[in-house]
């Protein structure tokens, strides 16, 4: 025997399912939005994750002494390439003109590299100049300058340890032969020792790897240099 619903009792039961669908749905919701991150926050954290991992400027990056190194280097380096630039014309033994050849080809293309590294930077980068003794940026010229004397005050000195002097320069190349021979190998010998010492201190002090190894090369070449040249000049 069939049962007959009233029409109250049907609307009833439509009404009740619905409430129960809508409950149903809400709760499917709130479950959700409670184990997402809204994606602002979760964009953010991973940016500061990422800065916070990254090595900083001044773990890989250069210093002072780096942009020391590289000012003073490339007008020391332009002295040598000047001094080897006399040998051609005015050296007798070949063994010198082929260390003055070996100096060029050497130190040219390093001054090219300091001077890419400082530009990069922003830093000045040397003028020319034959000699190679132009003032550098942010030179200390405190122990040149005694009490009651500025720096511009004092006589034309070195400004690197090795360098030549304008007056050395001019007598070099007014030499020739044997004895230009000999005056070249003693001021290329106390050159090379002022750079070495300028290599050590980036050793010891700088930052930028390539400036280092560079440093290291250079201690490592002109040291050899050095003994071979007291070896030409009969020194021990």
């Amino acid at each position: 025997m069939a049962i007959r619903r009233s029409p109250l009792r049907r609307s009833l039961l439509r009404r009740s399912a619905a409430l129960a669908a809508a409950t149903t749905a809400a709760l499917v919701l709130t479950a959700c939005g409670g184990d997402s991150t809204p994606p602002s926050r979760s964009a953010h954290s991973g940016h500061g994750t990422t800065a916070s991992a990254a090595p900083s400027s001044g773990r890989t990056g250069h210093n002072a002494q780096d942009v020391t190194f590289a000012q003073q280097m490339i007008p020391h380096h332009r002295q040598a390439v000047a001094m080897a630039g006399l040998a051609p014309t005015r050296a007798r033994s070949q063994q010198v003109k082929d260390l003055a050849a070996r100096i060029e080809k050497a130190q040219d293309p390093e001054i090219a590299t300091m001077t890419g590294w400082l530009k990069a930077w922003g830093a000045s980068v040397p003028e020319a100049d034959a000699s190679g003794r132009a003032d550098m940026p942010g030179m200390d010229h405190s122990g040149h300058s005694g009490p009651g004397h500025s720096a511009a005050s004092m006589p034309a000195m070195p400004a690197m340890p090795g360098m030549m002097s304008d007056a050395e320069m001019s007598g070099l190349e007014k030499m020739s032969g044997d004895v230009f021979d000999r005056a070249f190998l003693r001021m290329m010998i106390g050159h090379h020792e002022g750079a070495l010492d300028m290599a050590r201190t980036e050793q010891a002090k700088g930052a930028y790897g390539p400036a280092t190894a560079l440093a290291k090369s250079i201690v490592v070449s002109q040291s050899a240099e050095i003994a071979g040249m007291r070896k030409m000049l009969g020194e021990r």
